[in-house]
Parts: C-alpha cells; sequence; structure tokens
C-alpha cells in the first residue's frame, strides 16, 4: 500500500538549510567570498534561488548564519553535546585566560574558521548592518563569557575592585584580533600567554622577586 503521508516540509526546510550552510562555507573557502553568489550558493546546495532570497537577504546574511551554526557545533563538541562555553574558572586567572586564549588563536589560525570569519570581517566594513548583525550574534557573546570571568576575578580579589571587564577585555582580545586581521605577525601560543601576563602585570618594571 502506497504511503499516503504529505511530505515533512520541516525537515525538507532544514536539510535545504543544512546543505546551503555547507555550500556557502565551502564556496568562500574554495574561490573566496567575491566570487561567491547566492547563484553559486543555490546550485551548489541544490536549491532555487529563490529558496535562498526567501530566507535571507543577501550571500553577507547567508555566511553569518552558517558561520554562526559552525561554531556553536564547534562549542557542542567542545562541551561534550551541552553547547555551554564557558571560560574555565580554577582560581587561577592568569591560567584560565591563557588556556582561552590559546584557544582562541588555535580557531583564528585554523582555515575552517578563518576564511569565513575574514570575509564577514571585511564585508562588515562594507555593510554596516551586517558589522552590527556579526558583532551582536558572533562577538558579542563571546566578549561577554570575559566580562562573566573578570567579575568573578574581582570577586575573588584576583583584579582592582575598580576594573571595568568591559574594557579589560579589549587588553587580551584586541591584540590578537589586530595580529590576525593585519597579519602583521604570526599568532603562537607564545603570543597568546604574552599578551595575557602583559594585560595582567602591567609594562612598568616589576620590583626584584625577594629570596
Amino acid at each position: 500500500m502506497a504511503d499516503s503521508r504529505a511530505p515533512d516540509s520541516t525537515r525538507r526546510s532544514e536539510r535545504s538549510r543544512r546543505a546551503i550552510y555547507d555550500a556557502a562555507l565551502a564556496l568562500v573557502s574554495e574561490v573566496g567570498y567575491g566570487r561567491t553568489t547566492i547563484e553559486g550558493i543555490a546550485a551548489r546546495a541544490g536549491v532555487g534561488k529563490q529558496t535562498i532570497y526567501r530566507w535571507w537577504p543577501s550571500k553577507g546574511a547567508v555566511l553569518l548564519e552558517a558561520f554562526l551554526d559552525l561554531s556553536d557545533q564547534a562549542a557542542r563538541e567542545a562541551d561534550g553535546g551541552e553547547g555551554i562555553h564557558e571560560i574555565p574558572d580554577t582560581g587561577d586567572l592568569e591560567a584560565d585566560l591563557k588556556l582561552v586564549l590559546r584557544a582562541t588563536v588555535d580557531e583564528m589560525t585554523d582555515p575552517k574558521y578563518d576564511v569565513p570569519s575574514r570575509a564577514l570581517a571585511a564585508e562588515g566594513i562594507v555593510d554596516a548592518e551586517l558589522g552590527v548583525e556579526f558583532a551582536r550574534k558572533m562577538l558579542e557573546p563571546q566578549l561577554q563569557l570575559y566580562v562573566k570571568r573578570l567579575r568573578a576575578a574581582q570577586e575573588a580579589g584576583e583584579v582592582r575592585q575598580d576594573l571595568d571587564p568591559r574594557i579589560a577585555l579589549e587588553l587580551l582580545v584586541g591584540p590578537v584580533a589586530h595580529r590576525w586581521l593585519l597579519r602583521t605577525l604570526p599568532l603562537t601560543h607564545a603570543y597568546a600567554d604574552t599578551i595575557v601576563e602583559y594585560a595582567l602585570h602591567g609594562l612598568a618594571p616589576r620590583p626584584p622577586a625577594r629570596h
């Protein structure tokens, strides 16, 4: 007897959306953002271009959502499927910040994340709306993890009580982002560690250790 059930449109839409994500990320990696088109994404995903325009206003919007999904998947894998990503609080702020900044360096130097992230950063300069969305959906949630950890450090007396966590975190992530974006010098774990040490201990000479 033939199956008379109607096709599951929700499942079909999810398959199409997933195919579009994969196609957008693959094309940007293979041909670059400038040569990636809605038509190319649609052809690669096996959908009509009107399907894409029904869900997104531009290829930048497609790539942003695909990149957010990629990052969410990575967080879920790292956290055993829970999708919860936090900066650890071991009671040693310096060690915790070095751990997370090293992980950030690893991600920023991984082509899977580097290529689409650069494309979004560059397009966000031209397309202000996309830039705001990139910052709001991708960057700000990550920055708030630093805010939370630094506030815990304040409560534990590890940093100054009058410290503004939102400004302080920029001493950590700003130099890494600058070196990554402008490709001035290589991003390494040693560099990440040094940034943390400079941010926490400052640039002034330290008094000699007493024996």
